[in-house]
């Protein structure tokens, strides 16, 4: 049978399951990444499993989100980060080295490999040829200790790139038009293969921009052929020894199949406040301009932030124009500084600013109200820069430098410029010690955890009950992201490590009121929320789930889920269902008291539920098509207490017999 690269990397770490798609299967994890924003509850999570050291063959933790330290929160949980690595024997990556996936790329991205990540983005990896998705942290946690990641068997979408991109046009107008033709909910279910003609102008980083934004389309992940760029790529990184070739058969099938001719493509552009709003760059030109941000985990690599040097070099930036720029890894910022090209920002009026996720999930930078930003950063949600009522455009590193220099929204074809060459660094000092490797000189379980009085405990939630009445507090709409049901940002996430604290910033963006009327209802069996179709689109952050359970949330009613939010629902005992008629969406109303009986035979059955408007005389039917084992979790009331009953089981079962005890201690007494 011929296999194409997905088929070849699931096939291949594939532990229990049938490669159907629909199917639940278990996957071997090699790598796993972790970044600061989820990490913390990672690492809880692992002390609270009594885990010795972690069974993957590398596991990082980045610190890249949470950089400012406008008082002791952060620098505390970097500590806390530092001491947990050394105790479960995990790689560190301390502040100012840089965003994690490009950073993972330089450093331990390995062809062929899978690699789980408790960020949305952690797809970027496929770039390499891996098999990458992102996860909640529960996921990861486990993943960790040596157990499957389980998932539904994708759809594999083959995406056939043919032509070669055009002067001014770049990888990231790739993405823009696939998400142009299929919006935010176009890749559900689905890992994209890219293949075809088109790959061998496109560099490993080139590919990480495609593969970073696939999150934006709801894929589950997106994979490229390990190929002879792929080795150009790990050899200027020294790693020559890790590239392995990975194509697809002769003849692979997919399971979708599409077309995109690179010479077609134009300069894009993201509209506010959604990824997928997109259209050309010259359909919106002459809006006026209030900041220009290059960077990110969207467009980390050497050549985007070259073009934009080489753009501004001898001009300056329009007077009114903020020029943000945002290296991705310290050794990037290294590259730039050699090259000279650090000097051609600074003479051109740019703001520099360290290696790290900044701006892009509202760490600093935040744009002034109302005024429009261009970004390169991979999301535009509503608030999610910092500014409640912001104006955030996706662009290319291109659209944003050339718009920068005139101070209205541009398409850089029009400039009276020659579009720059790029050339790799002529020379490059690789940075090989900025990572903290494992400790292996001492065990484990001696090294202290290092926590501060504000880092939290996981809370203890209780299995789910046979009958759930329940006050619905509030009715989202379409797309709602985990950024509006937790934000991000330099208010929010200093909280990570403490629950209680983080759940009074729940549904912020849509209802303020939201945490003080949950926890009015909380003592009382909790409450339901209704969502929209894709909810919980975005970050993988748990969060997002875990802090409205901490607040009595017990199910959630939508038209759909995104994959991430759906697991992490689950992975904290919220009941996730789906209207089997979505007309039935319209008739809920937030107020309104909602009655499911039987609730653990029917999710231990067909998993059907009646659902009736306590005094309103309606009844409608909801699903949940959850496997067996994530029933078994949602019961239980999480993940957390699923795992304590396993390992008691596991001990229940390796006991030996009373009458063998007995016969042991008699032999022992003669």
């Amino acid at each position: 049978m011929a296999w194409n690269v997905a088929q070849k990397l699931i096939r291949s770490h594939l532990l229990s399951g049938e490669m159907t798609p629909g199917r639940e299967i278990g996957l071997r994890v090699d790598q796993t990444l972790t970044q600061d924003a989820t990490g913390t509850l990672v690492m809880l999570e692992l002390e609270a499993m009594g885990l010795d050291r972690v069974k993957t063959e590398v596991s990082v933790q980045y610190v890249d989100h949470n950089l400012l330290q406008t008082d002791n929160k952060n620098a505390d949980d970097h500590l806390f980060l530092f001491s947990a690595c050394r105790r479960f024997g995990i790689w560190y990556s301390g502040p100012g080295n840089g965003v994690s996936h490009p950073v993972h790329m330089e450093r331990f991205g390995k062809p062929a490999k899978t690699l789980l990540g408790s960020d949305s983005h952690t797809c970027a990896a496929g770039s390499l040829g891996m098999l990458a998705v992102g996860a909640g942290g529960m996921d990861v946690a486990l993943a960790m200790a040596g157990e499957p990641f389980y998932i539904e068997m994708p759809r594999v979408w083959g995406v056939k790139l043919i032509g070669a991109l055009p002067d001014w046009v770049s990888a990231k107008d790739v993405i823009l038009e696939l998400l142009r033709r299929h919006d935010v909910d176009g890749g559900i279910g689905c890992i994209i293969e890219y293949y075809g003609p088109g790959l061998s102008a496109l560099g490993a980083m080139d590919r990480h921009v495609i593969a970073n934004m696939g999150a934006e389309l709801g894929a589950t992940a997106s994979v490229f052929p390990s190929d002879e760029r792929t080795r150009e790529f790990l050899s200027r990184q020294g790693r020559a020894q890790d590239w392995v070739e990975l194509q697809a058969d002769e003849g692979a099938a997919y399971d979708i199949d599409e077309e995109l001719d690179l010479s077609s493509l134009e300069p894009l552009i993201a509209l506010p406040s959604s990824p997928g709003k997109v259209v050309p760059v010259r359909e919106v030109a002459g809006k006026e301009l209030y900041q220009s941000y290059i960077g990110s985990s969207a467009n980390p690599g050497f050549r985007d932030f070259a073009i934009a040097a080489l753009m501004v070099r001898g001009r300056r930036i329009a007077p009114q124009v903020s020029f943000d720029v945002n290296p991705a890894s310290r050794q990037l910022l290294q590259d730039l500084a050699m090259e000279g090209l650090l000097t051609d920002f600074i003479q051109a009026g740019a703001r520099l600013h360290q290696a790290g996720c900044n701006g892009c999930i509202g760490m600093g930078q935040a744009p002034a109200t109302g005024r429009n930003s261009l970004r390169t950063v991979p999301r535009n949600f509503p608030g999610r820069s910092g500014t409640k009522e912001d104006s955030v455009f996706l662009c290319s590193p291109e659209t944003a430098t050339a718009s920068a220099l005139t101070g209205v929204i541009t398409d850089p074809r029009t400039l009276d410029m020659p579009c720059p060459r790029v050339e790799e660094p002529r020379k490059r000092v690789l940075l090989a010690d900025t990572v903290v490797p494992p400790a292996v000189h001492e065990p484990g379980r001696r090294v202290d955890l290092l926590k501060a009085p504000h880092i939290e405990s996981l809370p203890e939630l209780e299995p789910i009950p046979d009958l759930l009445e329940l006050e619905v507090l509030l009715k989202a709409g379409d797309d709602v992201s985990t950024d509006e049901i937790l934000a991000g940002g330099s208010r929010v996430l200093p909280f990570r490590s403490n629950i209680s604290k983080i759940s009074q910033f729940v549904f912020e963006a849509l209802d303020s009121t939201y945490p003080r009327r949950a926890l009015r209802v909380r003592d009382a069996g909790g409450h339901a929320v209704i969502g929209g179709s894709n909810y919980g689109q975005g970050s993988s952050r748990e969060h997002a789930a875990l802090a409205p359970r901490f607040l009595g949330l017990r199910m959630v009613i939508a038209k759909g889920f995104a994959r991430i939010h759906l697991q992490n629902l689950i992975n904290f005992g919220v009941l996730p269902l789906v209207f089997l008629d979505p007309a039935d969406y319209e008739v809920v109303e937030a107020g309104d008291v909602v009655r499911i009986a039987n609730v653990r035979r029917c999710l231990a059955g067909d998993q059907r539920f009646v659902v009736e408007l306590v005094g309103r005389g309606h009844r409608f039917s909801a699903r949940s098509d959850l496997s067996e084992r994530e029933s078994s979790v949602v019961r239980m009331g999480g993940l957390t207490n699923w795992i304590r009953e396993r390992a008691r089981e596991r001990a229940s079962n390796d006991a030996p017999p009373p009458e063998a005890l007995s016969s042991s201690e008699d032999e022992g007494s003669l």
